[in-house]
């Protein structure tokens, strides 16, 4: 009774919809103006007593979402290091949507567990890992970042004769936590849920562009007393800089410590061959978190977990229970390398990704970011009062705008953002760096083009000028 019409009929036309959205999304102001409470006005509401018709609810929702929609999915958006959906991508997510698939365990998706397995071993010969390199798909970086170090605090503390999956943390013998000092929040959020906690950490001093400086972790090894946990990264999530993992990784291991490395974004230049040298050491890493949605260009959500040592990131994750059904010996079981039982099956979406790219076209998509961010820096670093803070190594530029009267910079620049926000041409944002308020730009969307960034530049340059 709660069908006017046929599923076949419904998803023609919410097709029909995502199409023509996806159309026009190119030529769309890409940040929203939508008020709060104008958007909350047209999407609330009393919920209905009776049931409505599937089609009119979903040509409602596009209706009074539209105002509120950002057009991340667009050529022109370069906030938050946000990739866009490869078509080939998107449609097997729809895909995925449609099959409902548990992504649980091979009894309840042969399909979804065989996907996963290929994504790994695809992904760990991309990456330069051992083919060994266990996997786990997860809903981004935070999550992934979490099962890495959950592995790693498994491994450190088994070491010292304590299973903390048993046991809690409750008496456990003392690990140390050593960050870069430009560790994303990300890494801090996930010592806070694994009871690492963010206040005992030990920070590393970076140097100028947000690298670790070798030096200074060689000193802050030789003065601890336990076995550490060392959290690199590679593509410092404001300047895109990489921690000199070849120099960090012996440091720590002859330490008896784990090296993981944050490399949400970072890490797909390991399979680029002019950019692979930036990663080098990756494979010396213990675990490895890395985004799906940003540069491979999948929908959100996605991310993975890369961990050397496979029995510590099944021990730190996997869970049974009488009512699983048991798996085939030699099958995947999905839920042993991730914190969720129940969720979506991601891997199709990363499957379609790779298989429509090849080796090839994925290097081709991230070294063409690469270049056309530092086709953004030179548009906007040869006009006066504009200054390009970081080396552009990857696809992040860091520009600080100087006023014509000497008045404060930090303001201005904040004004410019503003002003770039509210014209629409493209979105960008703001961020803190080395104590000055900064504009942030990050190129990751498979579709930007130079036209792109051309008209984004200019309209950067209007607005500071005006």
């Amino acid at each position: 009774m709660f069908v006017a019409m046929s599923t076949r009929q419904l998803l023609s036309r919410t097709s029909e919809l995502a199409s023509r959205y996806l159309d026009d999304v190119g030529g769309r102001r890409v940040g929203s103006l939508a008020d709060y409470g104008t958007l909350l006005d047209a999407m609330g509401g009393a919920l209905p007593d009776a049931p409505r018709d599937p089609l009119d609810v979903i040509e409602r929702l596009v209706t009074s979402a539209d105002p509120g929609l950002v057009a991340t999915a667009g050529p022109r958006h370069f906030g938050f290091v946000i990739g866009g959906a490869l078509p080939a991508a998107l449609a097997a997510d729809w895909l995925s949507a449609a099959w409902d698939q548990n992504a649980f365990s091979f009894v309840l998706s042969p399909a979804a567990a065989v996907v996963e397995e290929v994504a790994r071993r695809w992904l760990t010969e991309l990456l330069g890992l051992s083919p060994d390199t266990s996997m786990g798909v997860v809903t981004g970086a935070t999550m992934a970042n979490f099962t890495s170090l959950a592995a790693a605090r498994h491994a450190l503390l088994l070491r010292l004769g304590w299973n903390v999956e048993e046991q809690g943390l409750f008496g456990a013998p003392p690990i140390a936590v050593v960050t870069n000092e430009e560790s994303h929040v990300s890494v801090f959020a996930s010592l806070q849920m694994l009871g690492l906690g963010r206040a005992r950490v030990s920070r590393v001093a970076a140097d100028e562009q947000g690298r670790m400086r070798p030096d200074a972790l060689e000193a802050t090894l030789r003065e601890l007393r336990t076995p550490a946990i060392v959290c690199a990264q590679v593509g410092n999530v404001n300047t895109g800089a990489f921690d000199p993992l070849s120099a960090i990784a012996p440091m720590v291991h002859d330490a008896g410590g784990w090296l993981h490395v944050d490399g949400a974004f970072g890490v797909w230049a390991a399979v680029v061959p002019s950019l692979r040298h930036l990663t080098a050491g990756l494979e010396l890493a213990d675990s490895i978190a890395v985004d799906g949605h940003k540069w491979l260009n999948v929908p959100y959500d996605c991310g993975f977990t890369f961990v050397r040592d496979n029995a510590a990131h099944r021990a730190a994750m996997t869970l049974e229970a009488p009512y699983y059904a048991p798996n085939p010996r030699e099958a995947r079981a999905n839920h042993n390398w991730v914190p969720e039982a129940s969720r979506r099956a991601r891997g199709f979406p990363v499957y379609a990704a790779l298989q429509s790219l090849g080796r090839r076209g994925l290097a081709e998509m991230v070294e063409r970011c690469v270049m056309l961010a530092r086709r953004m820096a030179e548009r906007l670093r040869h006009t006066a009062g504009v200054t390009i803070l970081n080396d552009v190594v990857l696809n992040q530029v860091l520009v600080r705008f100087e006023p014509t009267d000497g008045g404060d910079a930090d303001a201005f620049t904040a004004e410019v953002i503003r002003r770039v926000q509210e014209d629409g041409t493209c979105w960008l944002g703001g961020t803190t760096w080395h104590g000055m308020h900064v504009m942030r730009i990050s190129v990751s969307n498979w579709s930007t083009t130079e036209a792109d960034i051309d008209m984004s530049a200019d309209a950067i340059l209007r607005c500071a000028a005006r």
